[in-house]
């Protein structure tokens, strides 16, 4: 076959096979009953052909092995990436690849369904084998350049007689490009090393401050996972998901949101002094380390950044848990009131990082004991349950955070001679198929505001409100709240005089 002729026909074929969610998102967002939709449908499709014409004339140029090599390895990515954008309608951005390279294989495995297997088979494996029996004439390297510049040189022609579709371009680029295969998972992985090269220079110090005093005190700051405020029986959901905390004398905080959909932005914000997705310096733990603060810091997760504290412990590090509990988040409270007695230090912050309402396997993150709301989701590929089966599922998570912090706060009651405080917020909320999308990581500027909307929960034992001044559990009024409050609120917790310090974002300063 004629390398010119192999180019035009992989082309559309890739348009064609793997660009159903690219232009099931275009068709869902434009308006047919304008000349505009009309023209800007089709200047996506020019500019898709285009563009991979181009490229592929290119690499004929340089090597016709490199082409059929290339194409081979591009059908099997396009049918696992159209998979995951097919059944969790999630979008290849920088941000969810960076996710991607975040998960662990733990929660990696829990997203493959035998399904893929099929995708991976009739839409990779069966065209690789297709393509590599094609035997492509050699070309003239001089007429492959010249095709591939003068198909760019017509595209873009065609582009700018439709100049007027180019603002819906722009405006929906970064969505578009995490649709495009097979540069949404080649390109997007790129730009999310080079930003991670950048955020791992070496950590900028915040300066230093001053403890006012030596009482002792503890800071539990509990973080929640894909925890969405709209299933909380705390905020008024019809089900009871929060039997145990409708007990505890606690603070429920309205009006919160995330700053972010996916965890390692969410975390860094909390951790931040000015409250940024991608800080490069220090976070809050190395801070409080550095200025006489023992730091805790246990996860069942993964996303923190890099931080040095007294002691870090992934859940199967520790020692102490034994039996069903060490598989789930309860296990975080093994020992923990034993570590903070050896602690020699009178200021003890303590952080539980946990895996709360992970999907899409919501059925694993609760013990059996825990299934109240039946039937309940068992699949990774949620489009195949019933909205009952998946809402069940996922408020049996709600319902286990709700005796996992019940937990929490009846372990720090133990703790009589010294003011304790208890803060829980979720890194971001869930999508359930509303709008038809599942997961978290959407892009923030479209996402539902059940991804952004999140649970933000304040235990105050006895002598922290006394210290505080409060009668009651309390909180600085506003009229908004959101992750960007949790460091300066953990500063003024601890009487940490520090020129980061402000007192204007600190919830549970008493004005």
């Amino acid at each position: 076959m004629k390398i010119s002729r192999f180019i035009v026909l992989i082309t559309l074929f890739n348009m064609v096979v793997y660009h159903v969610p690219f232009f099931k998102y275009a068709i869902s967002n434009l308006s047919f009953t304008t000349t505009s939709g009309i023209l800007t449908l089709m200047s996506l499709s020019i500019a898709l052909f285009v563009v991979m014409v181009f490229i592929f004339h290119l690499m004929a140029s340089i090597s016709i092995k490199l082409l059929k090599y290339f194409t081979i390895v591009m059908v099997v990515g396009n049918s696992i990436a159209v998979y995951f954008s097919l059944t969790y309608n999630v979008i290849l951005d920088r941000t969810m690849m960076g996710n991607v390279f975040n998960t662990d294989f733990k929660e990696a495995t829990s997203y493959y369904d035998p399904k893929i297997f099929l995708y991976i088979f009739f839409l990779g494996i069966v065209p690789a084998f297709l393509i590599s029996r094609i035997r492509l004439l050699k070309p003239k390297r001089f007429k492959m350049v010249l095709i591939a510049f003068s198909t760019l040189f017509v595209g873009v022609f065609l582009l700018y007689l439709n100049s007027g579709t180019w603002l819906w371009l722009d405006k929906n680029s970064k969505i578009m490009g995490g649709l495009s295969m097979p540069w949404s998972y080649m390109i997007n992985p790129i730009r999310y090393k080079l930003r991670l090269m950048k955020k791992s220079q070496k950590q900028i110090l915040l300066p230093d401050g001053k403890l006012k005093n030596d009482d002792k005190m503890i800071v539990v700051l509990v973080i929640g996972e894909s925890a969405r405020k709209r299933n909380f029986s705390l905020y008024g959901y019809k089900k009871d998901t929060n039997p145990l905390l409708e007990k505890q004398n606690v603070l429920v905080v309205k009006d919160t949101t995330s700053v972010a959909t996916y965890t390692t932005a969410s975390l860094s914000c909390m951790l931040s002094a000015t409250g940024s997705t991608s800080d490069s310096h220090e976070p809050l733990s190395s801070y409080l380390q550095r200025q006489g603060v023992d730091v805790i810091w246990r996860a069942n997760n993964w996303g923190e950044p890099k931080m040095k504290v007294k002691i870090y412990q992934k859940i199967e590090d520790i020692k102490t848990c034994q039996g069903e509990k060490c598989g789930y988040d309860e296990g975080l409270l093994s020992g923990i009131l034993d570590t903070i007695k050896r602690s020699d230090k009178n200021k003890i912050f303590v952080v539980l990082h946990t895996a709360g309402s992970h999907g899409p396997t919501y059925y694993k993150k609760y013990p059996k004991g825990f299934e109240k709301f039946k039937p309940v989701c068992k699949s990774v590929d949620l489009k195949e349950c019933t909205n009952e089966e998946l809402i069940n599922a996922y408020d049996n998570t709600i319902l286990y955070t709700d005796y996992f912090l019940n937990q929490t706060i009846e372990t720090f009651k133990k703790i009589k001679d010294f003011p304790v405080v208890m803060l829980y917020l979720s890194d971001h909320g869930e999508s359930l198929g509303e709008y038809g999308l599942y997961l978290h990581g959407t892009p923030y500027s479209i996402a539902p505001d059940v991804q952004k909307e999140i649970p933000f929960i304040i235990w105050e034992s006895d002598k922290f409100m006394k210290k505080k001044g409060f009668s009651k559990p309390e909180v600085s009024a506003r009229d908004s709240y959101g992750q960007y409050n949790i460091f300066h609120t953990v500063i003024g917790a601890f009487d940490l005089q520090s020129s980061v310090y402000n007192p204007k974002l600190d919830i549970l300063k008493n004005n």
